[in-house]
């Protein structure tokens, strides 16, 4: 009996064994797919740019180099693009989840009697729009173009973080609003302390959808401020040096001056370090987000 037991115990470690082997496996293999794209853009962006157009260079730079982001920081306005690149991420992002959370709690309370047509008028907007000109005259008729808010906004509710929002909060019991109102809580105050806080999950993950939006967005720059240096974006500044990088290398192509090609930067590895610039802002902010990811996974969960 005791040396039955003692097979079968082998046989259930040999295949848990087999089991983390196997996943350990798989997993390293996603990681290594997940990393190795941005281990390239990064040695590509620190490697010389003459000798990385001759290609091979994988995750680690073979003639290392910063003169690529030395190049990018040559150009003027860089500091106030940053500057106005991170007040809208800021702003931007603090307004527009409070906000879109002030129009997702209106919507799930089960007592408000036009939540089914305000619903489908705000998910119609995600399928039609107005167009570009129509909403370059809007933007214009209210006095947006060439100020900070234009940037604020046109984009300050979105339907779909609306409608998901709304799609979190319905799993809370309306019960806890009911006992709140009993205590003498308002609307607002049920929805500032009860409502916020047991939304936290999903409020980090809007929060970060728009972050992103905000943080790469340079075409309402182009459109709106493009004639205002001193509301330029980093995300347009950038675009614009990719742009007179590629003029430059076409000219002297063209040209064939040998000299000037030399000293040239080559636009792939401008790219590259302009992909750098504007992804790691958004590496170092999830980190501080992760927690609540992991909260919205468990929060269904059932405690003994």
């Amino acid at each position: 009996m005791a040396a039955a037991t003692k097979r079968t115990l082998n046989k259930s470690n040999a295949k848990d064994r087999l089991f983390d082997i196997l996943n350990y496996t798989f997993l390293i293999i996603v990681m290594i797919i997940t990393l190795y794209p941005f281990l390239n853009v990064l040695a590509i962006s620190l490697n010389d740019s003459t000798d990385a157009v001759r290609g091979g260079i994988y995750i680690w730079p073979r003639e290392f180099t910063l003169s690529n982001y030395l190049e990018i920081a040559k150009y003027e306005n860089l500091i106030t693009g940053f500057t106005n690149s991170v007040l809208r991420t800021v702003i931007g992002t603090v307004v527009g989840v409070f906000a879109s959370a002030m129009v997702a709690f209106t919507l799930s309370r089960t007592d408000f009697q036009g939540r089914r047509f305000v619903s489908t008028f705000i998910v119609l907007t995600m399928y039609f729009s107005g167009g570009l000109i129509p909403g370059y005259m809007l933007i214009r008729d209210l006095n947006l173009i060439n100020t900070f808010w234009v940037y604020i906004l046109p984009g300050l509710v979105n339907a779909f973080n609306i409608i998901i929002i709304r799609s979190f909060m319905d799993s809370i019991p309306f019960s806890l609003q009911e006992s709140a109102k009993m205590d003498g809580a308002n609307d607002f105050t049920i929805f500032y302390r009860v409502i916020l806080p047991l939304c936290k999950p999903v409020l980090a993950t809007i929060a970060l959808f728009v972050a992103v939006g905000q943080w790469n967005s340079w075409f309402d720059n182009y459109l709106y401020n493009s004639m205002n240096e001193s509301l330029t974006t980093l995300q347009y500044e950038l675009m614009k040096i990719l742009e007179n990088t590629q003029m430059g290398s076409v000219d002297a192509n063209q040209m064939g001056n040998q000299e000037q090609l030399a000293k040239q930067v080559s636009p792939d590895s401008i790219k590259m370090a302009i992909t750098m610039v504007t992804v790691i802002p958004i590496i170092v902010v999830y980190p501080f987000l992760q927690k609540y990811f992991i909260q919205g996974m468990t929060l269904g969960a059932v405690k003994q």
